[in-house]
């Protein structure tokens, strides 16, 4: 197999150093010196790029936006090519714009034989030869750009994209063989048909485009490196977590964040298995087995939350819970609904709540606006404050996730409660 007369990308990097000063070499693990070295310096016979598209995923914090400056700083200074050699990073926002370009700087610093070859400027990185620049820019302003002629163009993180506009816009030039767009993330926001990454993920396991290049490590089977395959989860979607030198970092993480984002951050998995917000395991550590509920204590602090309903077709619910001042767990005290089934009267339910409120020393309860002043003026007329609540519902979910996570909630042993 041929190959033109363009410098190994490992050989570039190996005259290089880490922005601390070590060895550029030494902080590339050996399975990111594989997709350098396969991206950038695999080519068909003709001398041609084999790849003229990569995809490649991995978790958080796994070098992924530091692998695009070191290709895309590779593509820019060492590759030659009589179209020139302008480049692009898209960061999914100015702040990630910001980190991507702060860290080309600093490698530019930090290495002499680079900073005599470049101009640093405001928003990108300009060669003194006049050969190309490296644009380092928030996806939203290259949006409405067409017709660009690069010689890579590298999307960081596209989890949050919701069309193909970008790259629509960015799509390579037939006429330039040598064309390189790379695109890396962790699991897609929108896990759905229609949606860049879920169809290039579908299209790159078909395995039909012999062009596009494809790396995935998640906590899932579908990890394509045989060398992570048969580990951990955790070890699978974080194929550099040696390099941390923190062990607990992934635990530390699974206890402060929601199911669904430490699914998608940590492990490179969308959201939560079929469609479930919070983790099952988990939920059913917090149940106390057999406890269906606990009677009032007198000078314990208690609160109540109420789930109201016009009684068509959804239940009314009623909650009350307490902090335990030993362990600092939340409990929940108890969990009703109305009398009988639906459809019922709804202030028959306001007056069966009401009494249980006063049986636990409240006299005042949280709930959503639904229904307008109905259900503040309903709980009024039994002595009961309705305050509503301030959080959405999707914002409580969060805040009980991690809590759930680290085991600093007791729950009833009620079936409909678990499912």
């Amino acid at each position: 197999m041929s190959k033109p007369n363009q410098p190994d990308p490992l050989d570039f990097f190996g005259h290089l150093k880490w922005i601390d000063g070590r060895p550029l070499p030494d902080v590339i693990e050996p399975y990111r010196a594989q997709i350098f070295r396969e991206v950038l310096f695999t080519f068909d016979g003709d001398g041609r790029p084999r790849y003229s598209l990569a995809l490649t995923g991995r978790a958080k914090k796994n070098w992924k936006s530091a692998d695009l400056v070191l290709a895309s700083l590779y593509r820019f200074l060492a590759w030659r090519s009589p179209q020139g050699s302008d480049c692009f990073i898209l960061a999914n926002d100015e702040g990630q714009a910001g980190d991507d370009l702060k860290l080309a700087k600093l490698l530019i610093r930090a290495n002499p034989v680079l900073a005599r070859e470049v101009e640093v400027q405001t928003k990108e990185l300009v060669r003194t030869d006049g050969a190309g620049s490296l644009k380092i820019l928030p996806a939203r302003d290259v949006a409405g750009s067409h017709g660009k002629t690069y010689s890579m163009v590298a999307f960081d993180e596209i989890h949050a994209y919701r069309n193909w506009d970008l790259f629509e816009a960015l799509a390579p030039d037939p006429t330039r063989h040598d064309a390189l767009t790379w695109v890396t993330s962790y699991a897609s926001i929108y896990n759905s048909p229609g949606f860049p990454l879920y169809d290039m993920l579908a299209a790159a396991r078909k395995g039909e485009d012999a062009r596009m290049f494809f790396s995935w490590y998640s906590g899932d089977d579908s990890t394509t490196d045989p060398e992570f395959a048969s580990l951990e989860p955790e070890e699978r979607a974080n194929p550099s977590m040696v390099s941390w030198d923190n062990p607990g970092y992934l635990a530390q993480q699974r206890l402060r964040l929601p199911t669904h984002r430490f699914r998608r951050l940590h492990l490179n998995l969308p959201g939560a298995p079929d469609g479930a917000f919070l983790d099952a395991g988990a939920v059913l550590e917090c149940i106390v087995e057999g406890r269906r509920q606990l009677p009032p204590e007198d000078g314990r602090k208690y609160v109540g939350f109420v789930d109201m309903s016009g009684g068509s077709s959804d239940d009314a619910v009623l909650a009350i819970a307490h902090q335990d001042p030993g362990s600092k767990r939340g409990v929940l005290d108890l969990l009703v609904k109305q009398d009988g089934r639906t459809p019922f009267n709804p202030r028959a339910a306001v007056k069966k709540f009401a009494g249980i409120l006063k049986q636990y020393g409240l006299s005042r309860v949280t709930g959503d606006a639904y229904a307008g002043q109905t259900f503040r003026a309903d709980f009024a007329e039994h002595k009961i404050e309705y305050a509503v609540c301030k959080p959405s519902k999707s914002d409580l979910y969060e805040a009980l996730e991690p809590a759930i996570n680290a085991g600093r909630v007791e729950l009833l042993d009620q079936a409909i409660l678990q499912e």
